[in-house]
């Protein structure tokens, strides 16, 4: 599946673990390898996917839904007290700034550089500019762009 980088980047590191301590790690992908799946997927000395895998979806998103609006039409004041300049950049029940979205930009992009420096790091080959736009690939379309080395089910790998 996919997931949060923060989540899904410490299950990461703990199988890069595993490989600092010379255990050859083979990932296979059955079904979805998918943003912070692709992270953990891609610590694999070797990642094998079933020719239906969606591998990818390299990339970062926030949503925050937002009542500010309506509170206001209902009547209700929510108040929040901070300390710290970006401790409530873009939260549901305060009027969004342009300084808040900017911030939170800010914020995902240097989690985007983040995961794709650690992407880029476990797969060199991999053209990280190229697969770093949040699209997800099947099977065949994912090996040609070596987000997997080979296609085959788990099932094929053990056998």
């Amino acid at each position: 599946g996919g997931g949060t980088v923060t989540g899904y980047g410490l299950a990461a590191a703990q199988l890069l673990r595993l490989k600092e301590k010379g255990l050859h790690l083979t990932v296979c992908v059955e079904q979805v390898a998918a943003s912070g799946g692709y992270m953990m997927a891609c610590c694999g000395d070797r990642v094998v996917a079933s020719p239906f895998a969606i591998l990818g979806s390299i990339g970062v998103i926030t949503d925050i839904p937002n009542v500010y609006e309506r509170l206001q039409k209902e009547g209700i004041e929510f108040q929040t007290v901070t300390a710290g300049e970006f401790k409530r950049t873009v939260t549901p029940t305060k009027k969004v700034t342009k300084e808040d979205l900017a911030k939170t930009k800010k914020d995902i992009t240097e989690i985007f550089d983040l995961f794709k420096g650690f992407v880029g790091a476990q797969r060199p080959t991999l053209d990280i500019d190229a697969v770093a736009t949040g699209e997800t690939w099947f099977g065949q379309d994912a090996l040609d762009r070596n987000l997997c080395d080979e296609l085959k089910t788990f099932d094929d790998v053990k056998l």
